[in-house]
């Protein structure tokens, strides 16, 4: 077992902004998972509801599952994954695992043309998922029934394995790229070229994060581990493969537990999950209310973007704040908090100062405070350096490196992973530390070694936990012949978070409205990466070297009008209930544009906005309403008649 993370262990030097993780061996990830199958084969693997499939169950259907593909799919196929998060998801990483495939996971309803994208670039032998939402391109092709789990609120009616005939190439020079040898899985990240790229993890580096996860949460059998994450995100595979190499249970979320901090809570009870891994857009939510009572949540671990508070001292859960890319393995620090412990004793941050891991009082809890990111997990490296690659003296800021066991094996593209992953100087002194990876992100490292998010040194932005490259953002709209050109910037409200506005030109006698541009970019983009506002310009502000002048482009959208025919005025005949409505998601949103027969997703109403709005529509009218319904409304008049059926009083009798 990994031996608890100390100050000593982490600091190599006083001075530089150099530290190490514990030392670590990797291990494995199926293999484990089958020592569970055979010490208790009767035991739950995936509780969904009134569903229940034992460890042997999972073994069964994935034996099966691979018998069916092993003619087609070879070690080291990419195979693409449309599912969500279901026994049919788990069942289906398993078998591939099996094989010796690449898991790649796409999500439920990958976009057409993103997916086509992702299929011209990367050899992808085959898609797995329903054939209702699989391209069109693959609904045709040859298809391999697949007998996988069925029930649950996530599962897919009918599953297929479906081999479309390859189509051309995407330009460019070489043939489509396969995955590294040793890879276990690969995920695509946001592609600054306008194309999403893939980075392949090897099963070695899982297995020492899964280790570190198991010993710092206790997953064991008679555990309840979450699986929370969207399926087109790395995390899920942490929640996935710790639940299974730990003997626990893998319970699957329903998908409006995304959209509510309440229902979220409920479904946690409800479900007994006692370990959770969520986005930390969804937790802050969670943590501005009074904690509810009676969770049998023990550890919840966030991650994917900055978190501005610490957990108040009611929380019973101790929460981890994580950080880590895609290309360092999901995890690379973390910083454990702590409200209350098991005798209902106010606590603090877990201070990992001594061998002991004592929790020490910590004033800040509660605080609006952003905590630190932390130390590195076991067999992970972290170095602060400066523009000439370096490490900074503790204090200064810099960009974060990384390397270690940690590392993945690279990107697809071989030019990319040599331009990321370099080299440490030779005269640091870090046996076994052959690369670093260049996250681009600014940090600062205290005397304690532990490490402070400061933002990010380039154009990607975070939007709901998800990095965004705003060039991939402008490349979807620029597919579409009415856009000319687009540019995208962030802009942040009073809290840090971060929207997007798409900044278009127009081809020459063209007109196109905000929800036909959206759209079309929805078929190329992630949810998170869909701005919250277009703006039709005539041109772009130039800076002195001649480029896009993109600060005055954000200053101009904070001050400027969206699309001409979204503007409109207050409208004067709006009830109470309409207004509150209106001004709650043009705040959310920032867009002053926004009207009543707006449909609140055409309007980029996201998950994360989602849930905002339901908290701000509880607060000020006493309502509460479901995601769902929210989400059924057709315009936002329909949602606010919907808040004031809710909130009068029904009639005697009545």
């Amino acid at each position: 077992m990994t031996q608890p993370l100390t100050v000593s262990d982490a600091v190599v030097a006083r001075e530089a902004s150099i530290a190490h993780g514990p030392a670590a061996t990797p291990t494995a990830v199926l293999a484990r998972f089958e020592e569970w199958v055979v010490r208790t084969p009767q035991a739950p693997a995936v509780i969904e509801g009134d569903h229940t499939w034992t460890y042997e169950d999972l073994d069964t259907a994935a034996a099966d599952a691979a018998d069916a593909l092993r003619d087609r799919v070879r070690p080291g196929d990419l195979v693409g994954v449309c599912l969500d998060r279901s026994a049919a998801l788990v069942v289906t990483a398993v078998a591939l695992a099996r094989i010796g495939a690449v898991y790649l996971p796409l999500g439920p309803r990958p976009g057409e043309r993103r997916t086509d994208a992702v299929t011209e670039d990367l050899d992808v032998v085959c898609l797995i998922g329903d054939p209702a939402v699989l391209p069109a391109r693959h609904r045709a092709a040859e298809r391999i029934p697949l007998s996988l789990p069925g029930d649950g609120v996530n599962a897919p009616g009918t599953v297929v394995a479906a081999f479309a005939a390859t189509g051309p190439a995407a330009p460019g020079p070489g043939a489509r790229r396969r995955a590294p040898e040793d890879a276990f899985y690969a995920v695509l990240t946001s592609g600054s070229t306008g194309r999403p790229k893939a980075v392949a993890v090897a099963e070695a580096s899982l297995s020492v994060l899964l280790d570190w996860y198991r010993a710092e949460t206790g997953l064991a059998p008679g555990d309840r581990q979450s699986l929370l994450i969207g399926v087109a995100f790395d995390p899920h595979l942490l929640e996935l493969w710790a639940g299974l190499t730990s003997g626990a249970a893998l319970v699957p979320a329903p998908d409006d537990v995304r959209w509510d901090a309440t229902v979220l809570t409920d479904w946690w009870r409800d479900a007994g999950v006692t370990v959770s891994v969520a986005a930390t857009p969804m937790i802050e939510p969670v943590l501005d209310r009074p904690w509810p009572q009676n969770l049998p949540l023990r550890h919840l671990v966030v991650g994917g973007d900055r978190m501005r508070r610490r957990p108040g001292n009611d929380v019973t859960a101790t929460v981890h704040n994580a950080y880590g890319p895609a290309e360092a393995t999901v995890v690379t620090t973390t910083y454990a908090m702590r409200g209350v412990d098991v005798r209902g004793d106010a606590r603090g941050d877990v201070r990992r100062g001594d061998a002991r891991g004592d929790v020490q009082a910590a004033p800040q809890a509660g605080a609006q405070t952003p905590p630190p990111i932390g130390l590195p997990v076991p067999g992970a490296t972290v170095v602060v350096t400066g523009a000439d690659g370096r490490p900074v003296p503790r204090g200064e800021e810099g960009e974060l490196r990384v390397g270690g066991h940690c590392l993945a094996l690279g990107y697809l593209d071989p030019e990319l992973t040599a331009h990321r992953f370099t080299a440490p100087p030779e005269d640091l002194g870090m046996p076994g530390v052959g690369r670093l990876y260049r996250t681009g992100d600014r940090v600062r490292m205290n005397t304690e070694g532990h490490l402070e998010f400061l933002g990010r040194l380039d154009d990607q932005v975070k939007i709901s936990g998800v990095r965004i490259e705003p060039a991939e953002v402008e490349a979807a709209f620029e597919h579409d012949p009415v856009v000319r050109s687009a540019v995208v910037t962030a802009l942040r409200d009073d809290d840090g978070r971060a929207r997007l506005v798409a900044h278009i030109r127009l081809t020459a006698g063209t007109a196109a409205k905000t929800g036909d541009l959206l759209a079309a970019v929805r078929a190329w983009l992630p949810e998170q990466a869909v701005p919250a506002a277009v703006r039709v310009v005539d041109g772009y502000p130039l800076d002195a070297n001649g480029k896009v002048d993109r600060a005055a482009l954000a200053d101009q959208a904070t001050a400027g009008p969206e699309m001409p025919e979204a503007a409109e005025a207050t409208p004067g005949d709006a009830t109470p209930t309409e207004l509150l409505v209106l001004t709650a998601v043009r705040d959310l949103l920032g867009r002053p544009t926004t009207a009543l027969t707006d449909n609140f997703t055409d309007a980029g109403g996201t998950s994360v906005v989602a849930a905002r709005l339901l908290v701000a529509i509880e607060r000020e009218s006493g309502v509460r309403l479901r995601a769902p319904e929210l989400l059924r409304a057709p315009d936002l008049r329909a949602l606010a008649a919907l808040v004031e059926q809710r909130r009068t009083p029904r009639p005697a009798g009545a």
